[in-house]
């Protein structure tokens, strides 16, 4: 799990391109565009999954009503449009309508830069799945106009989310010493990258 926020991070346009809206990826795992549609299973997701998330995600410290979470929704559309961030659901075809993991590139980091987030159900972990949907997200990333650089960012404690960027062969460029804000967090933060 990365310190990613559960909605869009300001006004910064980041590319006029925009990622594909739905990612296949082998095992019947699928990324596709958040949409308002999938507010009710993302709000389930994320109340069955709070102990899980609580340790890294700020967000998670308390559960989200459905209106809170249909807010985010409508705002993650918004910024897709906008063209700031683009937020994903990760699903598997075995479980249609079943939410079990989010994913999101955000133009929180800078111009020319994109930075994934991502948490995976806690049932779901250990399977590769958010190492094979930041891959995708990596390519799709570094395909938009203008973006040559991807970063994802994580506690230095959170080992699980550390061993996505290096198996991908993301470049650790530093530690940077940030204010904790989870549980979990030790506030050395990791900043791996991978340049176009």
């Amino acid at each position: 799990m990365t310190r990613g926020q559960p909605q869009p991070c300001g006004p910064l346009e980041v590319s006029p391109g925009r990622p594909p809206e739905l990612l296949r990826l082998p095992g019947g795992l699928r990324l596709h565009r958040r949409r308002s549609t999938h507010a009710a299973a993302l709000n389930r997701a994320v109340r069955a999954d709070l102990d899980h998330l609580r340790p890294w995600m700020e967000w998670a410290a308390e559960a989200p009503t459905r209106a809170r979470t249909a807010e985010l929704t409508r705002a993650g559309a918004a910024a897709w449009e906008a063209g700031t961030d683009f937020m994903y659901l990760a699903g598997l075809d075995a479980e249609p309508g079943r939410v079990i993991g989010a994913f999101g590139l955000h133009g929180r980091i800078g111009p020319g830069a994109l930075e994934i987030g991502y948490w995976v159900a806690a049932r779901h972990v250990g399977r590769g799945i958010a190492t094979a949907a930041a891959g995708a997200l990596t390519e799709a990333a570094l395909a938009l106009p203008g973006i040559t650089r991807v970063e994802i960012r994580c506690d230095q404690a959170n080992r699980a989310s550390a061993a996505v960027p290096r198996k991908l062969g993301y470049r650790l460029e530093r530690v940077a010493e940030v204010a904790v804000r989870a549980p979990g967090e030790t506030g050395r933060q990791l900043v791996w990258v991978m340049e176009r």
